[in-house]
């Protein structure tokens, strides 16, 4: 299956540009160092040991309640001649400001194997189960969005009271080391601004879910695409198109959107309950919809629509039924008339779930609507299959191990892992 100390606050941040104030500045070069393990340092690295706790003032550290092992195997590379590791999953986080950061890890053990999975922020998958033999080492990359509730153009987005816990809206980039043996020798993270964004827009069943056993597929993305895209989830649960217009949540996208960024806008599930005189899919939400696409091809941005993915409905013949209304054939009808690159995630959503069966489709989901790990990257992988027969731009971003996907023949059950993340909760997320 597809697995594929602190010496000075200058020594850890290393800012590079021209005077502030001036009107073409560039954003200032950020960049961060770290070797693990209990070893001596390597040149230019800041060192990261067992008891290397997150504090504001030292601006980076391993989570509160992360356990971790510090080996130290000697040698003549200090990078790789030492590791931290864990048997339970363990996080690190670094301050920085909003942005994109290229993360290069340095993953191994000169005397052992390792298998490390990583997770970014509120659990996106950046890493899948990549594993090293004894002496070699792995130095994958990726690219991560940290961003806050400030919107440049004034004001705030207006945050749920329980947003304001989550690692997606805070001041810091967080990673999760996950799996079997993860060995962490290096963190590299270094601010670019040539990365593609990705932003979505949407709902609980886009967003990035931040407890187990919830899943979306937008916190599973990002792993599909290589180094050069960001994603940038500004989806949350219990948010119609309506909400989200109110809470400014596009106006945030729209103030960072660059061209040759793009936005991807899935809803449909909440705003079934809206009421009021004219209120309605092919009425109200479609108009919205319009405005929507139009706001971001006029900050250079590219709108993909994305159909309301299918809740687990199925009818007596064992076929999955529509309970969504007419939400999917709203965003039809905006994509053809407005000429925007559609994704029908409804449609590809529903022989994915009638290939499982009626009692087989519970393992792809938590409840009727939301999904686990399982669900959520399956129809992450089915968008990505769209995005690569439609030939977007973006398709050349794709992950090159990346096997083509056919939503009817989904990875079996069985053969499929990702970990799970320590933080759980049975709470159902808002939203139907």
């Amino acid at each position: 299956m597809r697995k594929c100390q602190w010496f000075s606050f200058l020594a850890l941040v290393v800012m590079v540009g021209t005077a502030a104030g001036s009107a073409d500045d560039a954003p200032p070069k950020v960049e961060h160092r770290f070797d693990f393990g209990t070893g001596p340092a390597a040149p230019g690295f800041v060192k990261v040991t067992p008891s290397s706790v997150y504090t504001k003032e030292a601006g980076f550290g391993l989570e509160p309640g992360s356990q971790v092992v510090g080996v130290d195997r000697g040698g003549p590379d200090r990078l790789t001649g030492d590791f931290l590791t864990g048997s339970v999953p363990f996080s690190f986080s670094v301050a920085v400001p909003e942005g994109n950061y290229r993360v290069k890890l340095t993953l191994g053990d000169s005397l052992e194997p390792s298998t490390t999975t990583v997770k970014a922020e509120s659990r996106r998958l950046m890493l899948e189960g990549l594993t090293t033999e004894a002496g070699k080492f792995a130095r994958p990359t990726f690219t991560v969005n940290v961003r806050t509730s400030a919107i440049g153009s004034g004001g705030q987005v207006k945050l749920k009271t329980r947003e304001r816990g989550y690692l997606h809206w805070d001041d810091k980039l967080t990673l999760e080391f996950n799996d079997v043996r993860p060995c962490v020798c290096a963190v590299e993270i270094e601010r670019i601004e040539t990365a593609v964004t990705v932003y979505l827009a949407g709902d609980s069943t886009v967003t990035d879910q931040p407890n187990e056993p919830w899943n979306s597929w937008g916190q599973m993305l990002p792993r599909f695409f290589d180094d050069r895209v960001a994603v940038a989830n500004h989806a949350e649960s219990g948010e119609s198109l309506k909400s989200s217009l109110g809470a400014r949540r596009f106006d945030k996208i729209f103030s960072q959107i660059k061209p040759g960024d793009y936005l991807f806008i899935q809803f449909g599930h909440n705003d079934q309950k809206e009421k009021g005189p004219g209120v309605g899919a092919l009425t109200t939400y479609k108009d919205s919809l319009k405005k929507v696409v139009e706001q971001t091809r006029k900050h250079g941005g590219l709108p993909v629509l994305v159909t309301p993915v299918s809740r687990r409905a199925f009818g007596p013949d064992g076929k999955v039924v529509n309970n969504l209304g007419d939400y999917p054939v709203a965003v039809r009808q905006v994509a053809a008339e407005m000429n925007v690159s559609l994704v029908d995630l409804n449609a590809m959503s529903k022989p994915f779930y009638e290939s499982l069966g009626v009692e087989g489709s519970k393992q792809a989901f938590v409840d009727n609507t939301h999904h686990n790990n399982y669900g959520s990257y399956e129809l992450a992988r089915a968008i990505v299959e769209q995005i690569r027969r439609d030939k977007l731009d973006l398709a050349r971003f794709i992950r090159p191990e990346i096997p083509p996907f056919d939503p009817a023949h989904p990875d079996p059950v069985a053969g499929f892992r990702v970990p799970a993340s320590p933080k759980a909760n049975q709470a159902k997320p808002d939203g139907n």
